[in-house]
């Protein structure tokens, strides 16, 4: 049973949060030989306040 997290920073739509789970789930599938229907993803919206890169907020970005 595959658990896959992904974490964004910002907020995406409900359109782009589908796509993402539908193409982690394939990728799956078709990579490790998993069934959709054991692949669990789950995406987690950072606020980019909470995130940096190069010592930079992302929301300074």
């Amino acid at each position: 049973m595959p658990y896959i997290n992904v974490k964004v920073g910002g907020s995406l739509s409900d359109e782009q949060r589908k796509k993402i789970c539908e193409e982690i789930t394939k990728t799956m599938e078709t990579v490790a030989g998993k069934p959709p229907s054991s692949t669990y993803v789950q995406i987690d919206e950072i606020p980019r306040n909470q995130w940096s890169v190069g010592g930079k907020l992302l929301s300074e970005k």
